[in-house]
């Protein structure tokens, strides 16, 4: 919508006062970032040109939601080198503090970093634009004063400024936030334990061979890494050795797995073997036990075998010609040997007798 400028005049073309005039300015102030498709904008490219009365808030009121029509602009800066998740948790806690929040995030530059702090491991273009990509963060501010004043508030429109409660003495003041703690406009956040830019710097100090060697191999130059001649000939046979000790590992786990799997395989071909060998000792004793199939084939061919030397004899009641059951007739030729004929007549007489018993036969 339109501003009306002071003096304007009203709907009757009375000229209205100064005062009445401010009244009816909207606020036009930068709303907070909706989606996040793209990186928070500068503060030189989108500055806040409200011509409305930026009235004073309390943090009470503030926490409320008010007022209506803009949101809270809340301010926090730092250095933010190496930007890590402590950073981050910080922003957004930042971000949080009021119901409808802009936040504005201040960055220092490298020269005033180095005058009050000490040298940077990113360059400062580089940690305006970490700033810019993170997802709390509505509006950047670069080259950040290092000590808040009136002037800088106003022109951005701060309402309350965000840091943890630590007394941050600098640039030969114990504490660079005691104004605006006076002022009431300091709200503090919770620093993240453990987690630090010096920490991080100090684990890169403690560990530096390792990281040196780990970027000789990985293609950077000695003269890039600050390292001496003998330095680098030192850390290239590290490397070396290192490459060796992870052959030798390698070796050893597959060794250990060789044999792991020989192991396995062994189990599993003596488990095999005695489930073939109690098969085949149980087919075996079906086969020839005591009571086995053997035995009783045996058995019976055994009885056909004496059936056949010794056959069974005729069954008494064949049938037998008129002869006497009790004794059988002898062929004619037979002699009685034991009972000679004493005289010539009497083998006459047995021989008549044997014809006749011929001729009955007949």
């Amino acid at each position: 919508m339109p501003v009306r400028a002071a003096g304007a005049e009203s709907g009757t073309g009375v000229p209205k006062s100064p005062s009445e005039a401010m009244e009816e300015l909207e606020h036009t102030c930068p709303q907070p970032r909706l989606t996040l498709t793209a990186p928070a904008p500068f503060a030189d490219e989108t500055s806040c040109q409200c011509q409305a009365p930026h009235e004073k808030l309390t943090i009470a009121q503030a926490r409320l939601g008010t007022p209506v029509d803009r949101p809270v602009r809340v301010y926090a800066d730092g250095i933010f080198d190496l930007f890590h998740a402590g950073h981050a948790r910080a922003l957004m806690q930042a971000k949080t503090l009021f119901p409808n929040s802009y936040l504005l995030v201040g960055v220092c530059s490298d020269d005033l970093t180095h005058k009050f702090k000490g040298f940077t491991v990113m360059n400062e273009t580089e940690r305006y634009e970490a700033l810019r990509h993170c997802r709390y963060v509505d509006e950047v501010i670069r080259d950040a004063p290092w000590t808040l004043t009136p002037e800088f508030l106003e022109k951005h429109k701060i309402d309350f400024v965000a840091h943890d409660d630590i007394p941050y003495s600098s640039a030969g003041s114990d504490d660079v936030y005691k104004h605006i703690k006076e002022a009431g406009m300091f709200v503090p956040t919770q620093r993240t334990e453990g987690i630090s830019t010096s920490d991080i710097i100090t684990r890169i100090v403690r560990d530096y061979d390792v990281y040196a060697r780990r970027n000789l191999q990985r293609g950077y130059t000695a003269k890039e890494l600050n390292v001496s001649f003998i330095n680098e000939k030192k850390y290239r046979f590290q490397n070396q050795v290192d490459k060796m000790k992870e052959k030798v590992k390698n070796v050893e786990e597959k060794s250990k797995e060789f044999v792991y799997k020989v192991e396995e395989k062994s189990h599993d071909l003596i488990q095999k073997w005695e489930e073939k060998s109690r098969e085949f000792i149980g087919n075996f004793l079906e086969l020839f036990g005591p009571d086995g199939a053997w035995k009783q084939m045996f058995q019976e061919r055994s009885g056909r075998m004496l059936q056949a030397f010794s056959p069974r004899q005729s069954p008494n009641s064949s049938p037998t010609r008129g002869r006497s059951p009790s004794r059988s007739p002898s062929p004619p030729w037979v002699i009685n040997k034991t009972s000679p004929p004493s005289s010539p007549k009497a083998a006459s007489a047995s021989l008549s007798s044997m014809s006749e018993g011929d001729e009955d036969e007949k």
